[in-house]
């Protein structure tokens, strides 16, 4: 559950601290007031898009602190981002624009923080209802009620290895693929004469920094050779220095065994003094500075980078590349045998591709009946009694494959009894599209695992005897689930476990939103403003305490 939001600068709020509880809270306040930007924040925090418009100065941020369920805590912990039970996600935005987000003050990416929201919190917007009249919203309505989701995913993996097999074969294929052959073995006879592999490129490479630097190794080698072993030198030798300190501490180390270590250690720096010595003269006596060979070198490389730019990849990438257009060549060439074989696996991953999707096609079925009986028993609840709701699941085995199988799912409504259903978009009004997307969410909302639900006044169009069924169905929810619910209805606010309210205040010259936690007179008091008139008189007031006590609310 969310036990804390905090926001700071953000739209027209500029600090905000709300501890929130179990149960239905309902979120109220006149129009305009910033309800909704509670649900901005919350959205923005867990990975939505930002924008600098919401900034209101300086940098806006928003805190929230979470219980995690299972589920999220046990990818927390796969991400390595675990700090206990609780979870704490903190969203900052600059006036640029750019944000940064954490996880238990661990920096993340949106897309983390994405991912996070979906084991926490479901949205239910009040615009859900439009998205209802789209057919691929109402197939993945259908999918997501579904008891066994890997129906859809294997049918989602044999789509992609049908769709390799046939992208693989559509590009042996063609009328230019002589065309192709020609271009290829022009592109690889270019590149034949050059060995390449990584490593030679790398050898290549190291050779054009080591004849490009042959005078200053040359030079600073034989500065090396004589500090080590140069007695004519006015210094000395290091060398001979260390012979010299090593005798004079074995002529007096029989009188102090402390100093057998030391002339141990020394007589070692003496043999790798000498070792490198000769290693260094080996190393001077086969370096050359070969002009020639440099030059020759750099117009190789320089030949390859040509070629690398030419084909819009960078040199170290040549070899794989070259390794591919070879591949490809040799694939075009023989095209009988290469077609045969992917025209083999193509029929083999369309006739596995056929089996998947119609075992999906029967889930769907299945799916499509439940959920139709469960969306018309909450339509009567929601006052539609003589609407009936029915979800066709039609295949078309004639389309090619897609991701999602071939069937066509469409939602169609009876809004009048002995009327045959049509497509919702040709039938339901504005209040009725609401409630039938009402009756769905709160379907969903029982069948989804995470812990927050919340709806963003999903009650528009409806009011009356229904809106009091809604706030019961919002109540059950927050026995079961943590729910806020923003909305404009006496009838649905009533049935909240908690009230806040929300309300705009003017000060020197700027606007701001808080939030208030109303008691059980302030309960009464925002119940009958939201039942209506300029004036609130005792009967108003008499009306909101009866549905508060109707409702059971305390």
């Amino acid at each position: 559950m969310l036990h804390y939001l905090q926001i700071e600068n953000f739209a027209i709020v500029e600090q905000l601290k709300l501890h929130l509880d179990t149960g239905l809270t309902i979120i109220s306040g006149e129009t305009g007031a910033g309800k909704s930007i509670l649900i901005d924040a919350l959205s923005l925090v867990l990975g939505e898009r930002a924008d600098s418009s919401i900034v209101r100065q300086g940098t806006a941020q928003v805190n929230a602190v979470f219980t995690l369920p299972s589920t999220a805590l046990t990818w927390l912990q796969q991400e390595n981002l675990n700090h206990g039970d609780e979870c704490i996600v903190r969203r900052v935005i600059n006036h640029n624009g750019r944000s940064r987000g954490y996880i238990n003050d661990q920096p993340v990416s949106m897309q983390t923080l994405r991912k996070l929201g979906e084991y926490l919190i479901d949205i239910h917007g009040q615009h859900a209802h439009q998205s209802l009249l789209k057919n691929e919203q109402q197939r993945q309505l259908v999918d997501e009620m579904a008891d066994d989701k890997s129906v859809l995913e294997q049918v989602m993996q044999i789509y992609q290895r049908w769709n390799s097999c046939k992208t693989a074969l559509d590009a042996l294929g063609g009328e230019d693929r002589e065309a192709k052959i020609a271009f290829l073995r022009y592109q690889v006879q270019e590149l034949e004469p050059f060995e390449l592999t990584t490593e030679a490129i790398d050898r290549l490479d190291k050779e054009l920094h080591r004849l490009a630097n042959a005078q200053k190794l040359l030079d600073n080698s034989q500065r090396a050779l004589s500090l080590l072993d140069n007695d004519e030198s006015e210094s000395g030798s290091t060398l001979s220095a260390l012979s010299q300190a090593n005798h004079f501490l074995e002529e007096v180390q029989q009188h102090d065994s402390q100093l057998s270590n030391i002339t141990t250690l020394l007589e070692n720096a003496i043999i790798q003094t000498q070792e490198a010595v000769g290693e260094l003269r080996h190393y001077l006596h086969h370096l050359d500075i070969d002009s020639a060979r440099l030059e020759e070198v750099q117009q190789q490389i320089a030949t390859l980078q040509d070629i690398a730019r030419k084909h819009r990849i960078r040199f170290v990438d040549l070899p794989a590349h070259f390794e591919q257009m070879i591949q490809q060549l040799n694939e075009l060439e023989n095209y009988e045998e290469n077609a045969t074989r992917l025209e083999t696996q193509l029929a083999q991953a369309l006739q596995d591709y056929r089996i998947a999707a119609e075992a999906l096609h029967d889930q769907r079925l299945q799916t499509a009946q439940r959920l139709s009986q469960q969306i018309c028993a909450e339509m009567y609840q929601l006052g539609m009694t003589g609407g009936r709701l029915e979800i066709t699941v039609n295949p078309n085995e004639d389309t090619l494959p897609t991701p999602t199988g071939t069937d066509r799912i469409e939602f169609l409504v009876s809004t009048n009894p002995g009327h045959p259903p049509k497509p919702l978009n040709q039938v339901a009004s504005g209040g009725e599209l609401s409630r039938i997307s009402l009756a769905i969410q709160v379907i969903t909302a029982q069948r989804s695992g995470v812990p927050i639900l919340v709806f963003d006044e999903v009650d528009v169009g409806i009011g009356g005897g229904v809106a009091e069924i809604v706030g019961q169905l919002l109540n059950h929810l927050g026995q079961q689930r943590q729910v806020l619910c923003i909305t404009h209805l006496p009838q649905v606010a009533c049935q909240g476990h908690h009230h806040l309210q929300v309300s705009k205040t003017f000060k020197q010259q700027s606007t701001q939103t808080c939030i208030t936690v109303l008691d059980n007179q302030q309960r009464v008091e925002e119940i009958a403003r939201m039942l209506g008139g300029v004036e609130m008189t005792s009967q108003t007031l008499a009306h909101a305490q009866e549905m508060l006590q109707r409702s059971g609310a305390k």
